[in-house]
This record gives C-alpha cells, sequence and structure tokens, in this order.
C-alpha cells in the first residue's frame, strides 16, 4: 500500500536554510540553546533529522553559525553614511541589533563565543566602512567598529541577566542606560 502524504505536508513549504533556521531559532527561543537537537528539529520541521543534512552538510556547526548571522547584521544601508549622518547610521543599527539580541537571548552565548562567524565579521567590516565614509581615518575607525559591536553585545547581555552591574538597589532603565552608554561611544568615535 502506498502511503499518502498528509494535508499538512502537502501544504508545507519545501525544506530549505531559511526554513531550518527559522524552526532552530523558535526552539532556542522557546526552550533554550540546550533543548535545540538535529532530531528535535527534524520533529519541528515534519522530517527526518537526516534531510537537515541535505541543506546543511556541516551539520549543528553549520546550524549554529546560521543562527548568529541570522540574528548579527550589519547596517542597511552604508551608502548614507557621510560626515553629517554616519553616527545616525550606527544609532539605528546598535538600536536594532540590541532588539535583535534582546528577542533571540538564546542566541547570545553563540555570539559570544562561534569562532570567527562570519556574520560578525561582516558587520564589523561594515561599522568601520560607515565610519569611513564620515571621516574617521581607517585604524581609529576598525577599532571604534569592535568597541561598538562590543558595547551592543556586552549591554544586551547584561541586560539579559537583569544585573545592576553599578550596584544599584533600583531598577535600571536599559533604554535610557543604552542610550547613554551609545552616545558616548559614538562621540568618542570621531
Amino acid at each position: 500500500m502506498v502511503r499518502q502524504p498528509s494535508i499538512n505536508a502537502q501544504n508545507r513549504a519545501p525544506l530549505s536554510i531559511e526554513r531550518i533556521t527559522e524552526a532552530a531559532l523558535q526552539i532556542v527561543d522557546g526552550q533554550g540553546l540546550g533543548r535545540l537537537t538535529m532530531r528535535r528539529l527534524g520533529d519541528a520541521l515534519e522530517v527526518e533529522a537526516m534531510a537537515i543534512y541535505h541543506h546543511l552538510p556541516r551539520g549543528k556547526e553549520q546550524l549554529l553559525d546560521g543562527l548568529v548571522a541570522h540574528v548579527a547584521a550589519a547596517p542597511a544601508d552604508t551608502g548614507a553614511a557621510d560626515a553629517a549622518s554616519w553616527r545616525g547610521v550606527l544609532r539605528s543599527w546598535a538600536g536594532d541589533y540590541r532588539g535583535r539580541l534582546l528577542a533571540h537571548a538564546g542566541v547570545l552565548p553563540l555570539v559570544v563565543t562561534r569562532r570567527n562567524p562570519a556574520a560578525l565579521t561582516a558587520t564589523v567590516t561594515s561599522l568601520r566602512e560607515v565610519m569611513r565614509q564620515g571621516g574617521v581615518r581607517e585604524e581609529p575607525a576598525a577599532v571604534a567598529a569592535h568597541t561598538l559591536l562590543g558595547y551592543v553585545i556586552g549591554h544586551a547581555a547584561l541586560e539579559v541577566r537583569g544585573t545592576a552591574e553599578d550596584g544599584a538597589d533600583r531598577a535600571v532603565d536599559w533604554d535610557a542606560r543604552f542610550t547613554v552608554g551609545l552616545d558616548l561611544v559614538l562621540t568618542g568615535a570621531g
């Protein structure tokens, strides 16, 4: 007897790297990074775990790098960065990136620990280029790009932990704290 595909399977989008990444992100966001396995991912996608390897030949290592790339992003429009607007481009990028890190806090440990993820390298390169277009010299722009990326990632990590690292016994206004720190980083960059 020939088994007919279920109605669900007929309406399901074909397996793709994007679909795999989104499903993995849902697992990490909902259950935590430690619960992400290829078997659990296959179950979420309603496929055999081995089918995932067709799209991700390096398996879980490639998947983890893909999660970092999905959350990390370079500034969207570096062409608009000139002497008058480059800080605005970076301010917008920093706010957006912080938002993605907070929305996908389970990926944050990967952002911090993955060795040489291409996404972070591309982000630093883009940040540096925005600064260079704004008139910052190459060497200070390279240092400032790393500093800015580190600031956003570090701030998000402290926010996720909910720490009041200054010893304050009051509620922390994370948005205000982020803005003040970002202004300091960007003012020192140029």
